[in-house]
């Protein structure tokens, strides 16, 4: 399959490109740089590579949980590069949870089969969630959970894997031998090692509906909402 993949999430910026025999890939810095290095870089990888934008069979993008700015980026890149591909008709893309990239990469580095993957979600939490892989594919235990360090629990055999070790390793739950610390990012290969099972399972969508996923909806409170909050709180005691 002919597919281009991104993530943005994190702090670092990941672009891969397949044309079905070979993979080109770079890694740059993500965060805020990010706008204005991803579509030069996407284009540039393209020309490399020999494709044009309406060759592909999907545009892959990692859409959350992780940095606002990051996923929002990823997302408007990933629909403006799929409507301008084609005057007949937009490229589909694929939104990819960007755990699952981290479950994937630690597979592919690792391999292991049970992850809990963890990404740092900053403000002293995680992004957390569990997959199993099996028969070529890898399965969700449950949904993405916002999580304090100390409340992770990291199940007998499994493996924790992401960038949150780091900054919360003494926090979290002590690696054995059976279930060892792995540092893995989400990156654009893990993508498209992904992509050809789910776009199999039919879940490519036009790029009018990729979106997000926020798992934290807001990082600070509005004006508004901090002077309500001061209106309705009971007054200080009196000290006469």
């Amino acid at each position: 399959m002919k597919l281009l993949a991104f993530d943005t999430s994190t702090e670092s910026m990941s672009i891969a490109v397949s044309d079905g025999t070979r993979t080109l890939a770079h890694t740059g810095v993500g965060g805020a740089q990010a706008s204005a290095t991803l579509i030069p870089t996407i284009h540039a990888l393209m020309t490399e590579a020999g494709l044009a934008f309406a060759q592909l069979d999907a545009i892959v993008f990692g859409n959350g949980p992780g940095s606002f700015t990051g996923l929002r980026t990823a997302c408007s890149v990933a629909q403006g590069l799929a409507f301008g591909a084609s005057a007949r008709a937009s490229v589909p893309v694929l939104p990819v949870d960007t755990l699952m990239a981290v479950a994937e990469e630690a597979r592919h580095a690792h391999g292991v089969a049970h992850v809990l993957a963890l990404l740092d979600a900053r403000m002293d939490e995680v992004y957390a969630a569990a997959y199993a892989y099996g028969h070529g594919q890898w399965r969700r235990h449950d949904d993405f959970r916002l999580l304090r360090p100390e409340a992770v629990v990291l199940p007998d055999g499994w493996a924790l894997a992401g960038n949150a070790m780091a900054a919360y390793g003494a926090r979290l739950p002590a690696p054995t031998p059976g279930s060892p610390h792995l540092h893995a990012l989400p990156t654009a290969a893990a993508l498209l090692r992904i992509a050809p099972a789910l776009l199999a399972a039919g879940q490519a969508v036009p790029a009018d509906q990729a979106l997000p996923r926020y798992i934290r909806d807001k990082v600070a409170k509005t004006t508004e909402e901090r002077a309500a909050e001061k209106a309705a709180a009971p007054p200080p005691p009196s000290t006469a």
